[in-house]
């Protein structure tokens, strides 16, 4: 049976080469190829032993997802819609800045958390993505990005796990997506270029502190465990309390010194001021002195099922005021992408199902894009 290659990160690469009777330096070497090079042909790697190659293509491929569909939007953002069987697609978005290039990639095919305001949690949950199937994506963007673009270093200079699914309820196949994407040998992103997104699952949250302290944030949206209860059903199992008490805890191993909070702002619901002093309390009381979170707003995009409409923007840059002038550092997330339906929480896009000929749609959670106005937050 043929491996996938993209499946490893640099000490799972290695013992795969080691049951092929190969020394360390070579999975080193085939590493780079992959990720550096976005080699994907064997034979393409010069500087490995003509056996090795040849006993590669016996027992291994780099296999990239394959392309259902393509936007490019009016300010640069580009969204990319993959195929992941089954009649199964999720999608990656590429947010370009003049100081940086960022990826938003899907780590679940669907969702299972089934907050209240999130397309893709009413669609339901559909399967984990394997670790090939998260790099894959990061690994397309890069070298088709550099291909087009005709240069040689580095576009992506930050990822996001803010697309479908909860990246923790995957976490077995995210760890090794993330080690790869730190690796040095790989694409030698920063840990405070790197984004996991959660909705709060608190044991996970501390495992990754353990296991690869990157940046965080955290899917908050609502000031109470009632409300909370009520947009994020994952509260009813970590309540405020316990998930704030975790973020705090992994404050010691963040290469950040601030956990990000998003908000999505839904007009009438968690967008008054009164929700704005009860975030204020709940936040100083985590504080021990210190500046330690900042919030993220971001505007909604309904859709049908929601039943739920977003927030004037006045009242959002009220709120996000209020929050300010309390200490607390806060954004207000610019959207990108809206006439390719690529902005946060629009519908993705569509594939085919191979056995029903029906429309899936997809759709990404969230996605980390510039903040305006209030203050500037870079990734």
């Amino acid at each position: 049976m043929s491996t996938n290659l993209l499946d490893f990160d640099l000490e799972g690469l290695t013992a795969f080469c080691e049951q092929l009777g190969e020394k360390r330096f070579r999975a080193t070497q085939l590493f780079r190829w992959i990720h550096q090079r976005g080699a994907r042909n064997f034979d393409q790697m010069s500087d490995l032993a003509k056996s090795l190659r040849q006993k590669l293509a016996t027992c291994a491929h780099i296999n990239a997802l394959p392309v259902v569909s393509e936007h490019q939007s009016a300010d640069g953002t580009i969204k990319w819609l993959f195929d992941v069987g089954a009649g199964n697609a999720v999608e990656s978005v590429f947010i370009p800045e003049d100081d940086r290039g960022t990826l938003c990639i899907s780590s679940q095919a669907g969702c299972a958390v089934g907050c209240r305001f999130c397309s893709t949690g009413h669609q339901g949950f559909s399967r984990n993505l394997s670790t090939a199937e998260i790099l894959a994506q990061l690994w397309f963007a890069e070298h088709t990005l550099r291909q087009r673009l005709g240069v040689s270093e580095r576009i992506i200079s930050n990822v996001v796990m803010m697309g479908m699914g909860e990246p923790l309820q995957n976490y077995n196949a995210l760890l090794p997506a993330l080690r790869a994407m730190l690796d040095d040998h790989g694409y030698g992103l920063s840990r405070r270029r790197l984004t996991v997104s959660t909705s709060g699952i608190v044991p996970m949250i501390d495992r990754l502190a353990q296991d690869c302290p990157v940046a965080l944030a955290v899917s908050l949206h609502a000031p109470n465990d009632a409300l909370r209860d009520h947009l994020v059903p994952l509260n009813r199992k970590y309540p405020l309390d316990e998930l704030l008490q975790a973020c705090v805890r992994y404050l010691e191993h963040a290469p950040r010194d601030f956990i990000t909070f998003e908000y999505c702002m839904l007009d009438g619901v968690n967008d008054q001021p009164e929700h704005a002093q009860q975030l204020i309390r709940l936040v100083r009381a985590y504080a021990h002195g210190r500046a330690w979170c900042k919030f993220n707003l971001i505007p909604f995009n309904p859709f049908p099922a929601s039943g739920l409409q977003r927030s004037p923007q006045a009242r959002v840059l009220a709120f996000g005021q209020l929050l300010n002038d309390a200490g607390i550092v806060t954004t207000v997330r610019k959207t990108r992408g809206d006439d390719i339906d690529a902005a946060c929480g629009q519908l993705a896009g569509e594939v085919q199902d191979r056995t029903r000929a029906t429309e899936r749609m997809a759709q990404r959670r969230t996605i980390t894009l510039t903040p305006i106005s209030l203050h500037q937050e870079k990734h």
